[in-house]
């Protein structure tokens, strides 16, 4: 999946704007590893890494469970 994924700690990243234009605007938002982890599992996969990009979006890998 590509996604801007909010990293763990402060740091500053562009995905923090995105996340409060997703929550005022839509119903979505934006996540961290660790929040991906149980979306990951409902659909029978295991979040194996995510590869950060040159970009504001992340490569987030699925494996099978």
């Amino acid at each position: 999946m590509v996604d801007a994924i909010i990293p763990e700690d402060a740091t500053p990243h562009q995905g923090r704007a995105m996340d409060l234009m997703m929550l005022a605007a839509l119903t979505g938002q934006e996540r961290t590893a660790t929040e991906l982890e149980p979306l990951f599992s409902a659909a029978g996969l295991r979040l194996n890494r995510v590869t950060p990009t040159a970009s504001v979006m992340s490569v987030a890998e699925g494996v099978p469970a």
